[in-house]
């Protein structure tokens, strides 16, 4: 079989300067866009042979953030029958596509990806004079999903949390606080979680991780009326900041997906959040298990909301995602390499049933 090595898609500007990032002992948790950097990202994926057709997709960076995040070149080496880009019918979300025949030898694919990032934050203090957004845009953002609902319980709960506050930022800073101190994080959920808010809620369990705690805020934020989105992505370095939890410790990227979020303010735009990374400083950092007065905690929790730190790349934002050319289930969202062999769904968890490994190295000016 040929080997396959194409360049296919330019998804943002060439490489610029790189800032310095200082990598040490803890110092206070303060991101500030000081230059961006430039990453890439290396995804290797082997599928055994058996005789069976074959098909892999893997996410690629293709969010164009404002001031924080630039996609770049995509390019692949494969002994697939066909690789190309392919987009989700409803979000448009790019993905690598790899198709084989039949076969009884393994097969592959390297996607080498580039991007580049640097610290998110915006200003809260006082609003500016910031375009409203588009109308496709709020209604995309603020429409209930499968496991988004903006009724029932969800939609009481929202109510309940911003009862008295005005304004867009009052409201969202209320949902990001209760999550902060009512939720937990669980690290033996597998991955990043599901994301059902409607049961997390219904059963009381709020527990999991990224996929679920920042969901809760996007649900609970679209519920009041804000527009929001879960920003799904990779950990790509260290934090600067000397949070261990809060970044890589090596070029090792394989289990470093993350689930950020934003939420739409009045007269501030598209704002940060993160409040699932503040309740995974909690578990992981110093000797574990801190308490929300802790300083290391009190730090995060001041900043996740309006800034996250520049060592992370961001994928997409799609919800339900049907995978072109699958007939299999839809996606809860995109965030890690999928496969088929004979039209089954492999378990992208079980590094026996499906392998792959994601390096990440940051490039010099």
């Amino acid at each position: 079989m040929a080997l396959n090595r194409r360049r296919l898609l330019q998804l943002g500007a060439a490489s610029v300067a790189l800032a310095a990032s200082p990598r040490g002992a803890m110092a206070a948790f303060d991101p500030k866009p000081t230059g961006w950097r430039n990453f890439e990202l290396v995804t290797k994926v082997s599928l055994p042979g058996g005789g069976e057709t074959a098909q892999l997709w893997v996410p690629v960076p293709s969010v164009h953030g404002d001031g924080w995040m630039k996609p770049g070149a995509v390019n692949w080496e494969s002994d697939a029958d066909e690789v190309q880009i392919v987009n989700a019918p409803d979000s448009g979300t790019p993905m690598v596509h790899a198709v084989w025949g039949a076969s009884q030898g393994p097969r592959k694919l390297t996607v080498t990806a580039q991007a580049q990032t640097q610290d998110f934050v915006v200003d809260l203090s006082k609003p500016g004079d910031v375009e409203p957004l588009d109308e496709v845009e709020r209604a995309r953002f603020t429409a209930a999903t499968k496991l988004l609902p903006t009724d029932g319980i969800v939609k009481q709960t929202a109510d309940s949390i911003t009862r008295g506050k005005t304004g867009d930022l009052e409201k969202a800073r209320a949902i990001y606080e209760w999550i902060v101190e009512n939720t937990v994080r669980n690290p033996k959920t597998p991955g990043c979680g599901l994301g059902d808010i409607a049961f997390m809620l219904t059963s009381g369990d709020l527990s999991g991780k990224c996929a679920d705690l920042n969901a809760l805020f996007v649900g609970l934020a679209r519920a009041a009326g804000l527009p929001a989105r879960d920003v799904y992505g990779i950990r790509v370095a260290p934090s600067r900041f000397g949070y261990k939890s809060l970044g890589l410790k090596s070029d090792d990227a394989t289990g470093a997906q993350h689930c950020r979020s934003e939420v739409w303010l009045s007269g501030f735009g598209w704002v940060p959040a993160d409040a699932a990374d503040v309740r995974k400083v909690m578990l992981q950092e110093g000797e574990g298990h801190l308490g929300l007065k802790d300083p290391k905690v009190v730090d995060v929790r001041a900043k996740l909301f309006g800034a996250w730190e520049g060592n992370w790349v961001a994928y997409n934002y799609a919800h339900d995602v049907d995978l072109p050319g699958s007939d299999g289930p839809e996606l809860p969202y995109l965030m890690y390499p999928q496969a088929e062999i004979d039209g089954k769904r492999r378990d992208y968890l079980d590094a026996k049933d499906f392998t792959y490994q994601i390096t990440a190295r940051e490039l010099s000016a």
